[in-house]
C-alpha cells in the first residue's frame, strides 16, 4: 500500500486554534498581531461611561446609550406589578393616576388612606398633598410669568402706511414688574407655609 502524504502543511495558528478548541477557550487568539492595539475596558452591569461625548451603560447585559429622557421614562412607565403589594397592576385609569402620584397601586392608596382616617391623621395627610400641589403650581406660574416678562421688548416696526408701531412691552418696566411678581409669589409661599 502506498503511503499517503499530507498535502497541506499545518501552520502555527492552525495548531493554536486546535489547542483552543480542545481547551474550550473559543475566543482566544491564534496569532500575534503587530501594530495598533486599542485599549479594551470591560464594563459590568450598571456601569456608565462616555465615549466621544456620548454616554453608555449596560442594562440587562446589553450595551445601551444613556439619554436625557431615561429618568423621565422611569417616572412615567407604570410597572407590571405594584411595588408595595406585588399584585399585577392592570392598565386602567385609577392605577395610572395613583401610580403617577404615590408610586403604588390604587388599592394600596385606598388601604393607606383608610388607615390614616382610622388613626385621625388623614386631615394632615390631605393638607400636605394639597400643599404640594399648590407649591408645584406656584413654581410653574412663576416660571411662566418670568419667561413671558423676559420676552417683552420695545421693538418698533414701520407699517406699510409709514406709521411706527411698538408691539410688545409698551410701557412695561421689566425690572419693577419682575420684582412685583417675585414678591407676590413669595406672599403665596408664605401663606401656604402657615
Amino acid at each position: 500500500m502506498a503511503e499517503s502524504k499530507l498535502i497541506k502543511e499545518f501552520k502555527g495558528r492552525d495548531v493554536q486554534r486546535m489547542r483552543n478548541i480542545m481547551t474550550k477557550d473559543y475566543g482566544a487568539k491564534t496569532s500575534v498581531q503587530v501594530g495598533y492595539n486599542k485599549d479594551h475596558i470591560e464594563y459590568k452591569e450598571g456601569d456608565v461611561w462616555e465615549v466621544d461625548g456620548k454616554s453608555w451603560t449596560i442594562k440587562n447585559g446589553l450595551k445601551q446609550t444613556v439619554t436625557r429622557f431615561d429618568k423621565l421614562k422611569q417616572l412615567v412607565a407604570m410597572p407590571l406589578c405594584c411595588p408595595k403589594c406585588k399584585v399585577p397592576m392592570q392598565d386602567h385609569r385609577p392605577n395610572k393616576l395613583m401610580y403617577s402620584i404615590h408610586q403604588i397601586c390604587f388599592d394600596c392608596v385606598i388601604k393607606h388612606e383608610t388607615k390614616l382616617k382610622l388613626t385621625g391623621e388623614y386631615e394632615k395627610y390631605e393638607r400636605n398633598i394639597i400643599s404640594q400641589g399648590v407649591q408645584y403650581h406656584i413654581k410653574e406660574m412663576e416660571g411662566v410669568l418670568l419667561e413671558l416678562l423676559m420676552d417683552q421688548s420695545d421693538e418698533s416696526f414701520v407699517t406699510e402706511a409709514g406709521d411706527i408701531e411698538t408691539w410688545k412691552g409698551k410701557g412695561i418696566d421689566v425690572n419693577k414688574t419682575t420684582q412685583e411678581i417675585q414678591e407676590y409669589i413669595q406672599k403665596l409661599k408664605d401663606a401656604i407655609a402657615t
